[in-house]
């Protein structure tokens, strides 16, 4: 994918269960309403792409790019979000119950009334973010 790369393009509502986009190029792209359970974006540069509404139970998202991203009421549920960068994205009413964000890099991200249940934080970088809306559960902070 990153001879041909996937940026701007508009995937709403397409079904990519399972796809695999390691490291794939999407910067800017369109995925609301996309259905990618189990799929593979780890390393992918995902900047500023439109993830609104997605699917997202258990994807492979360790250390892609994710700055800037739009995740409102994404399904987020038991997704490796290992050392990934969600500099400034909207995760606001996201479904992250037991989402693996070790590392991740939160700073700035908007987690208003999300939900982190039983999700582990471990050494998330959570500079700049409310905590005060967030449903945590048995999380791990």
């Amino acid at each position: 994918y990153k001879e041909h790369p996937l940026s701007n393009v508009n995937l709403t509502r397409a079904d990519l269960r399972g796809a695999n986009l390691s490291k794939a190029d999407l910067r800017g792209a369109n995925l609301s309403k996309a259905d990618l359970r189990g799929a593979n974006l780890s390393g992918a540069n995902l900047t500023g792409v439109n993830l609104s509404w997605a699917e997202l139970y258990e994807a492979d998202l360790n250390w892609a790019n994710l700055s800037g991203a739009h995740l409102y009421e994404a399904e987020l549920r038991g997704a490796n979000l290992f050392g990934a960068d969600l500099f400034g994205a909207d995760l606001s009413h996201a479904d992250l119950r037991g989402a693996d964000l070790r590392g991740a890099n939160l700073t700035k991200a908007d987690l208003s009334k999300a939900d982190l249940s039983k999700a582990d934080l471990s050494k998330a970088d959570l500079r700049g973010v409310d905590l005060s809306n967030v449903v945590t559960w048995g999380g791990i902070i």
